[in-house]
């Protein structure tokens, strides 16, 4: 029980680190991705914020010097997008995005239904 609201508390910490507009892209992404799986407990994952289900990591991001990036903690989630994602720079593993602009809902919500379908079955 105990757990949960540290882990919050880590994420929050990364957060603030972070310059503007920086800071405020990535409060609005994790909370599009709490508001599409809030049971989801927030935690670190190799050192970057994450979102676990049923003990899985779901979802998670980061913050480099020129752009910020959405990881589904899986390589096979990003190339089921295709098209989708033609915008974006992309690598197996992670979706890069500009420090100013919030990916949309409707997006991060198609990488968590792939990722969680994988993870979890459903």
């Amino acid at each position: 029980m105990y757990a949960a609201p540290m882990s919050k508390g880590e994420v929050d910490k990364y957060l603030l680190s972070l310059e503007q507009p920086k800071r405020g892209t990535l409060e609005a992404l994790r909370q599009t991705i709490l508001d599409i799986i809030p049971e989801a407990e927030q935690c670190i994952s190799y050192g970057m914020p994450a979102f676990r289900v049923q003990g899985k990591v779901i979802a998670g991001f980061a913050a480099f010097k020129n752009h910020l990036s959405y990881l589904p903690h899986s390589g096979s989630v990003i190339p089921k997008l295709g098209d989708a994602l033609s915008q974006y720079k992309t690598s197996k593993g992670a979706l890069q995005f500009p420090i100013d602009r919030p990916l949309s809902k409707a997006l991060v919500k198609k990488l968590i239904t792939i990722r969680k379908r994988q993870a979890l079955g459903h």
